[in-house]
């Protein structure tokens, strides 16, 4: 599973990245997280609000930090 965690690196966005890092752990999935920081690569990805979250490809979050809950049923989901 490839994670995206989107967004300039402000307090939201590293909390995002906290979450997401939890939320894969205790499903105890196998995944790659990587962090877009770049302005270009984030509009490139259609990303007009930070934070954002990408699953294999696909923006499922923005704008907002969903809870670890949040985050584990979107993991669940993209797995399936």
């Amino acid at each position: 599973m490839h994670i995206l965690v989107i967004g300039p690196g402000c307090t939201k966005c590293r909390t995002l990245a906290q979450l997401t890092e939890q939320a894969v752990r205790e499903l105890g999935v196998t995944a790659e997280i990587n962090k877009v920081t770049d302005l270009k690569q984030i509009i490139a990805l259609g990303v007009m609000l930070t934070p954002a979250l990408a699953i294999n490809g696909n923006v499922k979050v923005v704008g907002k930090v969903p809870s670890v809950a949040e985050i584990k049923t979107l993991l669940q989901q993209a797995a399936a």
